[in-house]
């Protein structure tokens, strides 16, 4: 699991801990400790310590499976800074290290398991959402908006979610891909770099509420523990999508499968993203 040692993760893996006999591998920076949890280190501004980070669960692992990969670490950067590779650092750490953790470690993922991507709403239904996608320009952008470049990673994560969907081991194998968008949170601090991040929604809730119940329900703004407490409905099952959804929806405390924005359903560029990735981490398409 990323993303566990604070916020939506933090809050979701409280409850994973409770289920009997239940093993979490957290990677974090830092060497940050999660009680409960086994923590090994990972940076995802970095691809080489994605890639340590692969190799270090698949040892621990030895002969097991995961049942649940949990790819939950989202952030928002300044608009300058870029990740060890050379990335946008907000297209680096939200997408495409979880794009290539998830390319090294699903192929020991369980028959039955799941993989679990969090993506968010702004991916398509706000006006800052991207109406084209170009990879490489996310990647290497000339000029970028850290309020601009947080939605396009997580379209990313979306199509990404929708690719591993549509692979045929992971059909034959019966693992549920889910993208989940945790709806607006406050006090989460989700800013890696830009200011108070999701802090300044928990101050302005009680408006947001009101606009939300008449008029924008995307606007309703969930606590850390509501989030927390859908994400882990949906890993544990509790919450499961129909046939062929991808994209769960927690608007106003509940979780719903609708479709996600035109782009995000586009497979010409699904399947640009997912050959560009691939170029982009040294892997075959």
């Amino acid at each position: 699991m990323t993303g566990a040692t604070s916020g939506i993760g933090a809050e979701a893996l409280k409850r994973l801990l409770a289920q009997p006999s239940t093993d979490i591998i957290v990677g974090a920076r830092g060497g940050r400790e999660v009680t409960g949890a086994a923590v090994l280190p990972l940076d995802l501004a970095s691809l080489e310590s994605v890639r340590n980070f692969a190799e270090a669960v698949k040892e621990r692992l030895g002969d097991a499976k995961i049942n649940m990969l949990i790819l939950n670490a989202g952030a928002q950067f300044r608009s300058d800074q870029r990740s060890a590779d050379g990335f946008e650092m907000t297209f680096a750490v939200n997408y495409l290290s979880h794009y290539l953790l998830a390319r090294l470690l699903s192929p020991s993922l369980t028959d039955g398991g799941q993989l679990e991507i969090t993506t968010s709403d702004t991916h398509g239904q706000w006006p800052i959402a991207p109406k084209t996608l170009d990879p490489e320009a996310l990647a290497h952008p000339t000029k970028s908006s850290p309020a601009r470049a947080y939605p396009a990673s997580k379209l990313c994560d979306l199509l990404a979610a929708r690719s591993f969907a549509a692979l045929d081991d992971v059909k034959q194998r019966r693992i549920t891909v889910i993208a989940y968008n945790p709806g607006l949170t406050g006090g989460t601090g989700l800013s890696g770099g830009s200011g108070s991040g999701g802090k300044g929604l928990a101050i302005m809730r009680p408006i947001l509420h009101f606009v939300s119940r008449f008029f924008l329900p995307q606007l309703y703004v969930h606590t850390p523990e509501q989030s927390g407490e859908a994400l882990a409905d949906l890993v544990l099952g509790k919450v499961t999508p129909p046939t062929g959804r991808v994209y769960a929806s927690h608007v106003r405390g509940e979780i719903t499968f609708p479709d996600p924005s035109k782009l995000a359903q586009d497979d010409d560029a699904r399947d640009l993203l997912w050959r560009e990735s691939a170029a982009m981490v040294g892997l075959p398409p």
